[in-house]
C-alpha cells in the first residue's frame, strides 16, 4: 500500500514543490490518466464477474449507498465540529465519501486473487464514489 499511495503522493508534492509549472502541465496529462486507469481496474473487475454482478446488484447496491452515505456525513459533520471553514469542509467531505477504489481493486486482485464477489463490490463502489462526488462538488458549484 505504501507503494501504491505512497510513492505517488511524496513525488507528487516534491514535484510541485520544486518543479510547479511543470507539475500544473503533467497534471493535465495525469489527472484524464488516472481516471482511464482507475476505469481499466473497473473493466477488469467487471469483466470476469459479470454474472455475480448482475446477481447481487440489488443488495450490493444498497450496502454500497449506505456506506457512502455514512462515509459524506461523517466527513461533513467531521468538518463543521471541527469549525474549519466551508471550503475545507468541502474537501473533508469528498475526500471522505470518495474512498480509494483503486486501491481495493489493486489489494483484491493481488492478494485474493480476483476474488469476484470482492472486485464486484469495489468496482461498483468505485463507480458510485464517482458519481456521488460528482453530485455533491456540482451541488455545491452551483451554490456558489
Amino acid at each position: 500500500m505504501g507503494i501504491i499511495l505512497g510513492v505517488p503522493l511524496i513525488l507528487g508534492i516534491v514535484t510541485s514543490q520544486k518543479f510547479p509549472g511543470f507539475a500544473r502541465k503533467a497534471s493535465k496529462i495525469l489527472k484524464p490518466l488516472s481516471i482511464l486507469i482507475f476505469a481499466a481496474f473497473v473493466g477488469l473487475a467487471f469483466a470476469g464477474n459479470f454474472d455475480i454482478f448482475i446477481q447481487y446488484i440489488g443488495m450490493i447496491f444498497f450496502w454500497v449507498l449506505v456506506h457512502n452515505f455514512i462515509a459524506l456525513s461523517a466527513g461533513f459533520l467531521t468538518g463543521k465540529m471541527g469549525r474549519l471553514p466551508m471550503p475545507d469542509i468541502k474537501t473533508l467531505t469528498i475526500e471522505t465519501g470518495i474512498q480509494n477504489s483503486g486501491l481495493g481493486l489493486v489489494l483484491i486482485f493481488t492478494y485474493f486473487e480476483g476474488l469476484g464477489g470482492m472486485a464486484i463490490i469495489t468496482a461498483l463502489w468505485g463507480i458510485w464514489h464517482l458519481v456521488s462526488g460528482m453530485i455533491i462538488a456540482s451541488f455545491w458549484k452551483l451554490r456558489a
